[in-house]
């Protein structure tokens, strides 16, 4: 019993020795990602730190389950042990746990969903931006102003994406010839880049800085090099930017 309690203590350190030692403060408060990076990060973060926390309840469960026989039920002796055919509520509970915990997950993930995908029409957009696809980069079209200047980037250029702060922006995309992924991974969101169909998709970024973007779509030969970066800047800045498209 002694041996065994040592075993196990160790099995406990050495797992929380690992979680701490791999994560920063930031990366174990976001699992991955910033908080309040977007509102989209709003609205599926907390989706987002709950499955993590279910699947660690059920990762470390399983794992007991399957210690407790390896540690208390080992062989003692030639004795031919008692056979059990089946256990009624264990079965039953364990058909009904799992479902419960997908049917939660599953409505959760629908609201989130239905959030994340309702956007404003054109016209009432604050901002319009539309996203072309193209192997191997994109092109960016304000359509803030009526003259609509467009950014084209090229695999050994990477086109800038400017965003105002705090603000809407929906996002018009497609893709002039294969399927691509349109993918901003700070903002927890990603949205496919389409022959022959148009998507749609709304958020306002809610931090300053830059971030990188990618097409998470394999599409070709250069398709590691279809990148882009977002730049997140004041309103002030942004119209300022537009303007400077504008004349050039």
């Amino acid at each position: 019993m002694r041996r065994t309690r040592r075993i196990i203590g160790l099995l406990v350190i050495s797992t929380s020795t690992l979680l701490l030692t791999s994560c920063s403060n930031q990366s174990i408060s976001g699992l991955g990602f910033t908080k309040g990076a977007s509102s989209v990060n709003d609205t599926s973060g907390s989706l987002w730190y709950w499955a993590w926390v279910t699947a660690a309840v059920v990762g470390i469960f399983t794992f007991l389950l399957l210690m407790w026989p390896v540690f208390f039920h080992r062989k003692k002796n030639e004795e031919f042990p008692k056979q059990v055919r089946y256990n009624v509520p264990v079965e039953i509970a364990y058909t009904l746990i799992p479902f419960i915990i997908v049917a939660v997950l599953f409505g959760y993930t629908a609201r989130d969903e239905s959030r994340i995908t309702k956007v404003d029409t054109p016209a009432t957009a604050p901002h319009n931006i539309h996203v072309n696809a193209i192997q191997w980069s994109w092109q960016f079209t304000y359509n803030d102003i009526p003259s609509a200047p467009t950014v084209t980037g090229t695999p050994a250029q990477r086109p800038e994406l400017v965003l105002p702060l705090g603000q809407k922006v929906l996002f018009t995309i497609d893709s002039n010839d294969v399927d691509h992924g349109f993918w901003i991974p700070a903002f927890m969101i990603q949205i496919q880049a389409l022959p022959h169909v148009t998507n749609h998709l709304e958020f306002a970024a809610e931090k300053l800085g830059t971030f990188p973007g990618r097409c998470n779509i394999l599409c070709g030969r250069n398709h590691s090099q279809m990148l882009f970066t977002v730049k997140v800047v004041t309103p002030e800045q942004y119209n300022a930017y537009i303007n400077s498209l504008k004349a050039a």
